[in-house]
Formats: structure tokens, C-alpha cells, sequence
């Protein structure tokens, strides 16, 4: 089944069980490509929080995740709302999981703090990017070129405690952490991200199980 329709079977499957992660899904076109648009939905206390949708397929543990990803602030939005996008994984409910995402809007912003928080590593409910920003600050998040509502490559590889972030094709890891909070045996779902007051665009996303997998030094 193709990623488009597998997830709209997902979320009609969530509805009729009366799972709501918070977000509307939809299929689209967007910039050339077949893609899940996410939203918030509108008018519920979620606008002001993380929305999920999850992926339909096996439990991940380690291995590969990688999807391509667009995002842009809702209309009217804040100027805090910074286009928040990416991957959660290891997912055990909408309230535990582990994240990596984007903030589109600061990969080019004026100001050189917001350019070095473009990138953000998560671990929900615990660790919360304020939480990790005011006790280890710049070890879970840094700067990488981001455009809003333009596609991004997505590539992350998770084994054991360890996970790195790879953007747009680059050989090297953007965003190295050794310490995922959940711990090397953590298993769960994965699921789309967006953040507060953000629309998000995926495409071609791509789930590869690597039980055992090592991370090269």
C-alpha cells in the first residue's frame, strides 16, 4: 500500500477507535510531490502543543528512518511559532517518545542564537527541549541551512542509545546524541511531528528495522 494511503487507512482506523492525536491529515500535492499534510486541529488546546500522527508498520527498535519534510507557521501565528517538523520515534503512546525536528524558520534567521537552535532532539515526558536547553545547553540541538515550505531529507539512525541526525544527503551527522533518554532497549512506534501552530508536509518516508546495527566511529 503506498505511504499516502497507508496513512489515511491509519487515521480512519484511529477515528473509528476514538484515538485523536490532535492533528488533521490529509493527502496532498505539495512542491511536486505526493505527500501527508499535517495540521493542528483547530480551536483545541493541541494548537499549543506536539501533534502526532503515527506510521502504520512493525515496532521500531534500531535502524533507519529517513522521509523528506516542508513546514511553515501557520497563518497568523506568532513570531515564536518557528515551523516545528520532524520524526518521532520509539513511540510507546502520544505522550512518550523520542524526537528529532526541525525549526524551518531558523535555519536563516538574522539572529546567530536562533540560527544554533535550528536543530532539536527530544524526550518526552521528561526532557522537553526547555529542559534540555537550560541544563546542557548546545549539546541537543545546533544549526543546519533550513528554508520554510521547502523539502528537507530527513535521515536518522538509531542504535541502541545513540542516534544521529543526517540532513539533506550529508555524509557527516548534523546532530549527535549519545544518550537517548528512553535507553538502548526502548521500542515503539514512529510517527510524523509537527510542533505548536505548525503545518507539515512529509513525503517518501522510509522505515528500515537493523536489529544489532552499530553506529561507525
Amino acid at each position: 500500500m503506498p505511504l499516502v494511503a497507508a496513512f489515511l487507512a491509519a487515521q480512519a482506523l484511529a477515528q473509528a477507535q476514538a484515538q485523536p492525536h490532535g492533528v488533521t491529515l490529509r493527502e496532498t500535492t505539495f512542491e511536486g510531490r505526493k505527500a501527508v499534510e499535517l495540521t493542528p486541529i483547530a480551536g483545541t488546546a493541541v494548537v499549543d502543543d506536539e501533534t502526532l500522527a503515527i506510521a502504520p508498520g512493525p515496532t521500531f527498535h534500531e535502524g533507519e528512518i529517513e522521509v523528506r519534510v516542508a513546514a511553515d507557521a501557520l497563518p497568523g501565528a506568532a513570531e515564536s511559532i518557528r515551523a516545528f517538523a520532524g520524526l518521532a520515534f520509539r513511540l510507546q503512546d502520544k505522550e512518550t517518545y523520542e524526537a528529532f525536528y526541525l525549526r524551518m524558520k531558523n535555519g536563516r534567521a538574522r539572529d546567530q542564537i536562533q540560527r544554533n537552535h535550528a536543530v532539536q532532539y527530544v524526550s518526552h515526558p521528561e526532557f522537553p527541549w526547555e529542559r534540555l536547553r537550560k541544563e546542557t545547553p548546545g549539546v541537543y540541538e545546533t544549526y543546519v541551512d533550513l528554508v520554510p515550505r521547502r523539502w528537507t531529507t530527513m535521515r536518522l539512525r538509531v542504535c541502541g542509545s545513540e542516534a544521529r541526525l543526517f540532513v539533506d544527503g550529508a555524509r557527516q551527522p548534523t546532530l549527535v546524541v549519545h544518550d537517548l533518554k528512553h535507553g538502548a532497549d526502548a521500542k515503539g512506534a514512529v510517527a510524523l511531528w509537527i510542533g505548536p501552530a505548525t503545518i507539515g508536509w512529509f513525503s517518501d518516508l522510509r522505515v528500515k528495522s537493523e536489529p544489532g546495527c552499530l553506529i561507525e566511529p
